[in-house]
């Protein structure tokens, strides 16, 4: 008999029961027969994925304070907009902002790559052609640790770090690039607070991140 699952995650049905493409419904067959297969061992499934909707709308709420400390920031330390990208034609801006969303599903794969059973070979990427956007998802359990890791070095990468060179070599150019790849890790943001929110007392925890929704899946016992 199956363990019942624990519903902490993603509640909004039309994103679940969206139409997933052959390579997508052929991962979920795949992450259920593990999950399957963990609860047959006692572990218990706990749900902790999130809407792609409320990502989006923290994103938006997150890119305020973003814009106030980062442009603040930057004017108390240059006094000026110079200099990099600031300059840069705003179509060329565009180019680079759109290949900047493919890189950061490049680091998730990555970084999960480090800590996954056969690395690379347990990385796979997809695209929610409903919401027009791209993801990576890991098919194998990683601990806490390195779930974590994989979630938000895209935001330290993309985000932070070109936010803080931005100011130091004032570049509003890559202040706003830092700026608006920090907002696009919204949704990682979001994942990481849940996962480190929920509280265990079970001896073993395993995470596996969901293959077609956002966020991952605990399995304990």
């Amino acid at each position: 008999m199956k363990e019942k699952k624990t519903a902490l995650g993603n509640r909004d049905e039309k994103e679940k029961s969206r139409e997933l493409s052959a390579a997508e419904e052929r991962r979920l067959r795949r992450f259920e027969e593990l999950s399957d297969s963990l609860i047959q061992q006692g572990y218990r499934r706990v749900e902790l994925t999130v809407s792609i909707v409320k990502a989006n709308i923290f994103a938006v709420v997150l890119l305020i304070p973003l814009l106030i400390a980062g442009i603040g920031l930057f004017f108390l330390h240059n006094h000026s907009v110079s200099g990099g990208l600031g300059r840069m034609n705003p179509i060329l801006f565009l180019v680079l902002l759109f290949a900047l969303i493919v890189v950061h599903e490049l680091i998730h794969g990555l970084s999960w790559s480090l800590f996954a059973e056969h690395h690379w070979k347990d990385i796979e990427f997809g695209f929610m052609k409903q919401y027009l956007t791209p993801y990576c998802t890991c098919g194998v359990p990683l601990e806490k640790g390195a779930y974590i890791f994989g979630a938000l070095m895209p935001l330290i990468l993309l985000g932070i770090l070109p936010m803080i060179g931005g100011i130091l070599t004032g570049s509003f150019g890559v202040l706003l690039l830092g700026i608006i790849m920090a907002d696009s890790a919204a949704g990682d943001i979001l994942i990481v607070w849940k996962i480190l929110r929920y509280r265990s007392d079970a001896e073993t925890i395993v995470y596996i991140d969901h293959p077609t929704q956002a966020g991952g899946v605990i399995f304990e016992k």
